[in-house]
């Protein structure tokens, strides 16, 4: 019923930039807390950034001062803005959002498809 569909990953240089958008779509009533997460090869998956329906921030420590969140409630988008991008932000990077589908639904969690972001030094 809910979709959350990314796009606008890609290859870039090192201090390049990129920015990320995250539609959710479908049966929504609300969308609580969203997040971006990534996955390089052989890791486990990580938060990036979480941020909250009233657009409160997290970061994890690693891109603190580089990457932005922001959201577009009306749109049900979040974004991530990427800036000064270093070869290690290399991996796939997920959507995450806590999606209520009805008045009376229960908040269920949904994940994006991913998308590559690849920089190159």
């Amino acid at each position: 019923q809910v979709q959350l569909v990314e796009s606008g990953g890609g290859l870039v240089q090192a201090g390049g930039s990129l920015r990320l958008s995250c539609a959710a779509s479908g049966s929504i009533f609300s969308i609580n807390a969203m997040a971006w997460y990534r996955q390089a090869p052989g890791k486990q998956r990580e938060l990036v950034a979480a941020i909250t329906s009233g657009s409160s921030t997290d970061y994890a420590d690693s891109v603190k001062g580089r990457f932005t969140a922001s959201r577009d409630n009306a749109k049900n988008t979040m974004y991530l803005q990427m800036n000064s991008l270093k070869p290690e932000d290399t991996a796939v990077y997920y959507c995450n959002a806590d999606v209520q589908q009805g008045l009376w639904g229960r908040v269920l969690n949904y994940w994006g498809q991913g998308t590559q972001v690849t920089v190159s030094s």
